[in-house]
């Protein structure tokens, strides 16, 4: 599969933790695969890869006595990151619809996702990080930063997800999304429920500080959004000019756009993860780009909700990719992605959505503290993935964009490795009955449409 432009790999030298005593011994090796040791800068290898610990001891020759999995005619790439993720969307498939159909984004909102977060209880939200979360593993996603909203169950939720996803092996960044527009003692919740879980340490899990979007936030919650964020040290996590109500909204809230407003108040910052960016001014990517903020594009959600395409989307670098809930499958985002801006008239190669992939797990590094997060590298956090694919042409790092953009599909994903864990093993989960699961998911479902239907359109609107 590896063509004249691969470089042989360096020998095998397992490696332990940062900081630990002795490196433990190899507890697998995946022998005989090509591996794409990093997206951007494509680097493609034929070598084998040797797991101790959570980390990767070494891509080279896998040492004598250790455990083997057979990786011939399979990609063994990095794990992808979804830098913008709705777990709790995961039970909305197939729901019944009985209002007007909406007519523009905010009635989206108010007819659809701010019915369905008011009828997320306990189990729905455990249900929906479950099923959205296997979902992620199987198409190849070791993490997922996600944004939370259940405003009628909301002390405890993080950690209710948490735990959920702990349980099937993935790794997420968490936060609640904090607004005003299910009322000030709701908004005050919210800010505190991210403090407490931005107290406390998982292995698989850190957290941001969550907010919904600048049209839904005072600017007392706003203030106590940034305060609470600085205080932990964490980014805050926030819809940003998805729609141009919200620029409308901040505008008529003081005369100032968008980013002005959130650059005020001392949300941008290095930490700081911007979704959309899609009504943004020139002026504006100035000064997200002088901040050094984050930005996670989300395109087949934006064609969904027809609310445009971000300008920022093809003027990284810190631009990342997400789904905005529809589904955690980076590999046909990242596909789609490139389409999209090829469409759009951006100067785009096969090599672009590489490289948003790529700046998510830089993202995702950043938060975890792990420089080499997104690399196959001695040192590394082992989040793997092996993906069939017997390549109709030769296969090298100068041409892997091509064949990505084209030839890829979650669906050739065999096995998922996060923290050195095989969680995924022949296309299946090796920690929970995923069958069990889809059963009680289809019964949790059910439940949660009957509560949602009997949820009215929410009255919240801007200011614009």
């Amino acid at each position: 599969m590896s063509g004249p432009a691969d470089q042989a790999a360096p020998a095998s030298q397992p490696l332990g933790s940062p900081g630990s005593q002795a490196a433990p011994g190899p507890q697998l090796a995946l022998c005989g695969g090509t591996v794409i040791t990093s997206l951007d800068p494509v680097r493609v290898v034929t070598a084998d890869v040797v797991i101790a610990g959570d980390r990767i001891a070494g891509v080279g020759q896998a040492p004598h006595g250790a455990p083997r999995r057979d990786c011939s005619r399979m990609l063994v790439l990095p794990g992808n990151v979804c830098a913008h993720h709705h777990l709790y969307s995961a039970l909305s498939r197939g729901m019944p619809y009985r209002l007007e159909p909406p007519a523009d984004f905010l009635q989206i909102l108010q007819r659809v996702w701010w019915r369905l977060d008011r009828a997320l209880d306990e189990p729905s939200v455990r249900m929906s990080a479950l099923v959205g979360g296997l979902e992620a593993l199987r198409a190849g996603t070791t993490t997922v930063i996600d944004h939370h909203a259940s405003p009628n169950f909301i002390d405890g939720s993080l950690d209710i997800i948490a735990e959920a996803l702990a349980e099937i092996g993935l790794r997420s960044v968490l936060c609640y999304e904090v607004s005003d527009r299910d009322g000030l003692p709701r908004a005050a919740a919210g800010v505190a429920e991210n403090r407490r879980f931005l107290a406390g340490r998982r292995p698989l899990t850190r957290g941001m500080m969550g907010a919904h979007a600048s049209f839904t936030l005072s600017d007392d919650t706003l203030a106590a959004c940034v305060q609470a964020a600085a205080a932990a040290g964490s980014g805050i996590h926030i819809h940003v000019a998805e729609d141009r109500a919200d620029q409308d909204d901040a505008v008529a809230r003081g005369g100032a756009r968008v980013i002005e407003r959130l650059g005020a108040a001392g949300v941008l910052t290095a930490d700081a993860l911007l979704a959309h960016c899609v009504h943004v001014s020139d002026f504006e990517i100035a000064d997200i780009q002088a901040s050094g903020a984050n930005v996670a594009h989300n395109p087949r959600s934006n064609m969904n909700n027809r609310v445009g395409y971000s300008p920022l989307a093809r003027r990284g670098p810190r631009v990342a990719l997400g789904t905005d809930g529809i589904g955690g499958d980076m590999i046909s985002e990242s596909q789609l992605a490139y389409f999209r801006a090829v469409e759009a008239g951006a100067a785009a190669g096969p090599a672009w959505p590489l490289q948003r992939l790529a700046e998510g797990a830089r993202l995702a590094g950043r938060i975890f503290g792990e420089p080499l997060h997104g690399s196959i590298a001695a040192g590394a956090p082992a989040d793997l993935t092996v993906l069939s694919y017997d390549p109709p042409a030769p296969l090298s790092a100068a041409n892997l964009p091509g064949h990505w953009v084209f030839g890829l599909a979650a669906g050739r994903v065999r096995d998922v490795v996060v923290g050195g864990q095989l969680v995924i093993a022949d296309g299946r989960s090796t920690r929970v009955d995923e069958a069990k699961i889809a059963e009680a998911a289809a019964r949790e479902a059910a439940r949660l449409w009957e509560r949602a239907d009997d949820i009215p359109a929410h009255p919240f609107t801007p200011k614009g």
